[in-house]
């Protein structure tokens, strides 16, 4: 039974295979041989270089291809639109036909090929095709179109058959110019750009540093040019159309001859130049608005694309900070303004000195090794060394403080470029004979040659010098130390972000406990009196009872002594009296704190840490002195407003019963 089975399956496997082998190949054979002949054109559509539209009129327009681009021939030299081209030529090595007749089969129906719109001697539409540029061996001629159906006739290249085809071909050919052309002028994208030469009044020349996103500037000066704007000016010249193209009235001066502005754009292998003239004369300066504001103001310029005779007409934006203006002070308008060029995570050490400031000590930021094992920041600290003294002081420094100086040095920019060849008077008046401020960064690696930092730089630091005109302005001076330019900048570079002294970049935590340390007893003395303003003792969780008195402002007190932190430090070390309000003042209050530290021998005495408190003044300051971490400081609110209610503002407690009170 197993082989009678077997047997009928395997017959009819070979059955199966048969059928497929001789007839699904023969179908398969005969779709593909259909389709083949339903293709109007062959082989010689498979590679179209030159294609030719000819009306009655004459020639429409003529393309020719040069390598993978095309180009129009007539009526104007000029490239082709892409996408209008590949339209064209994917309609011809594409086309099929509906239906075919023999030229010969009209007579015996009494026809002729007028019947059909197709006219030998002025045909309508002649499109002419070939494999090489600038020559023609195909041709089709389009003739009426179908009475039913979106169809046209076409005459066959050999003139032997006529064609039913779609009408998609005739709408494609008969493209007007304006979208056979491309209206784009320069071609050549920003990322490959790697030269700008302007020259209108003056001549400017950029080139972007090898592998590097950096421009700078050859001429007039060598100087570092800014990324961004230019760029940006190279996006603006890309979006530059060919409004119309001029073929009456010419003006008596092509662009070619004399141009007011000539920019050359240099790529990979190729370079462009945009020719712009004199302005149309009958083209006043267009504003284009919107609902809500005004989106450009344009006017129209004559131009030409040098190697080509075209002429047309280009809107140029005009007005502040347009490309006009950048055109006409691309000096200016594309210079870094930035005075500095460096990676803030490559400065290693900070030097800020006061030159005018007699008696000024150096003070030096330095950058420390980051932790083992850690995903912090690495932290600074304060170099500085007094006169006399044989060893430098070293402080933490304030991390958040420095890595803001950085930024501010990092975004320091000219609000006018004041000089690029000072003289020594100029230098003096701008206030660089006794600079009011050095500031030095050393870097452990520079991002670029600089040609601003030329000079007195060694390769691994950058010196600003920042002065102040004699004649006050409301300007500060920057230079690079051993360069010619003369920046003007903020001011508050000198008096906000470069202070010289060590309390301004102190770190502002003072002392944090450890998780198993807690306070035992709070204690605090008005100093005048020597009385006891209040005395607690807190629980084995380190915190006031519930019950006593302004207990909210204990429990703050308690936890800004655990992590104490200051505000600000307005002086350097502790001293034995405050300034207040201009006087020197003894401390008003000693605050005394127990400690219990984790692993402390039994019966060892408990460390006290002591604050000295000033009175509060200015209604919201209050200052405080440690000689434990040699520091004068201010005081955050929190901890005011709780000494506040701890001294001043004291709950007294319940009065005293008839009976406790002295007869």
């Amino acid at each position: 039974m197993r082989t009678k089975v077997t047997l009928v399956l395997l017959f009819l496997n070979v059955a199966l295979f048969f059928f497929i082998f001789k007839f699904e190949r023969n179908w398969r054979t005969e779709r593909a041989s259909l389709e083949a002949r339903r293709r109007v054109l062959g082989p010689e559509a498979a590679d179209i270089r030159s294609l030719t539209v000819r009306n009655p009129a004459g020639v429409l327009y003529t393309l020719n291809r040069a390598g993978e681009t095309w180009q129009l021939a007539q009526p104007l030299e000029w490239p082709a639109n892409p996408t209008a081209v590949s339209r064209i030529i994917n309609e011809l090595q594409v086309l099929e036909h509906e239906t075919s007749f023999a030229v010969a089969d009209l007579k015996t129906n009494g026809q002729s090929l007028a019947d059909y719109g197709i006219d030998l001697e002025k045909p309508k539409v002649t499109v002419a095709f070939g494999n090489t540029p600038g020559a023609t061996t195909t041709q089709l001629i389009l003739g009426d179109t179908t009475k039913i159906g979106n169809r046209l006739y076409l005459l066959s290249p050999d003139a032997k058959r006529i064609h039913v085809v779609r009408r998609a071909l005739a709408d494609s050919l008969a493209l007007p110019i304006d979208q056979l052309r491309a209206d784009s002028l320069i071609t050549i994208p920003v990322f490959e750009a790697r030269t700008l030469r302007i020259q209108s009044t003056t001549r400017v020349a950029l080139h972007r540093e090898p592998a590097s996103p950096r421009w700078t500037f050859d001429t007039p000066i060598v100087a570092r040019a800014s990324k961004d704007d230019t760029e940006r000016a190279l996006n603006e010249l890309g979006a530059l159309r060919a409004k119309t193209f001029v073929t009456d009235t010419p003006p008596a001066t092509l662009p070619s001859a004399a141009p007011t502005y000539r920019i050359t754009i240099e790529g990979n292998n190729r370079r462009e130049t945009l020719l712009l003239g004199t302005p149309v004369p009958t083209s006043p300066p267009l504003t284009s608005t919107s609902s809500t504001k005004t989106t450009a103001v344009t006017t129209d310029y004559y131009a030409q694309i040098e190697g080509r005779a075209a002429l047309f007409t280009v809107a140029l934006p005009t007005g502040p900070q347009s490309l006009k203006d950048t055109l006409d002070q691309a000096q200016e308008r594309l210079r870094e303004k930035r005075v500095l060029d460096f990676d803030p995570a490559a400065v290693t050490a900070i030097t800020l000195r006061a030159p005018n400031t007699a008696g000024q000590p150096t003070l030096t930021l330095q950058r420390l090794e980051a932790p083992a094992n850690s995903a912090e920041a690495a932290p600074w600290q304060i170099i500085r060394r007094d006169a006399g003294d044989t060893a430098p002081q070293t402080l933490p420094a304030d991390r958040a403080a420095v890595q803001r100086l950085l930024e501010q040095l990092n975004l320091l920019a000219a609000q006018t470029f004041t000089s690029d060849a000072p003289t020594a008077a100029d230098l003096e008046n701008w206030g660089f004979a006794r600079p009011e401020r050095e500031v030095t960064l050393t870097l452990n690696r520079l991002p670029a040659p600089n040609p601003s930092a030329a000079g007195n730089n060694t390769p691994n630091t950058l010196t600003l010098q920042l002065g102040l005109a004699s004649q006050r302005d409301n300007f500060a001076y920057a230079r690079l130390l051993g360069a010619a330019f003369i920046y003007a900048v903020n001011p508050d570079i000198l008096r906000l972000e470069t202070p010289t002294t060590a309390a301004a970049w102190r770190e502002r935590l003072l002392r944090e406990l450890p998780s198993g340390a807690r306070l035992t007893t709070l204690r605090l003395t008005d100093l005048t009196t020597n009385q006891s303003v209040f005395e607690v003792t807190l629980d084995d969780a380190g915190r006031p009872p519930a019950t006593a008195p302004q207990a909210p402002a204990l429990t703050t007190l308690v936890t800004s002594l655990r992590t104490l932190r200051a505000k600000q430090f307005p002086q350097d070390g502790f001293t034995d009296k405050v300034l207040l309000l201009g006087e020197d003042r003894p401390w008003r209050y000693r605050l005394d704190a127990t400690l219990a530290l984790p692993g402390a021998a039994v019966g060892a005495p408990a460390p006290v840490t002591t604050l000295l408190l000033s009175e509060r003044f200015g209604g919201t300051q209050q200052l405080a002195g440690s000689q434990e971490f040699n520091a004068v400081f201010e005081l955050e609110q929190l901890v005011v407003d709780a000494l506040w209610s701890l001294t001043y503002r004291a709950d007294p407690g319940p009065a005293l019963a008839p009976a406790a009170v002295k007869k």
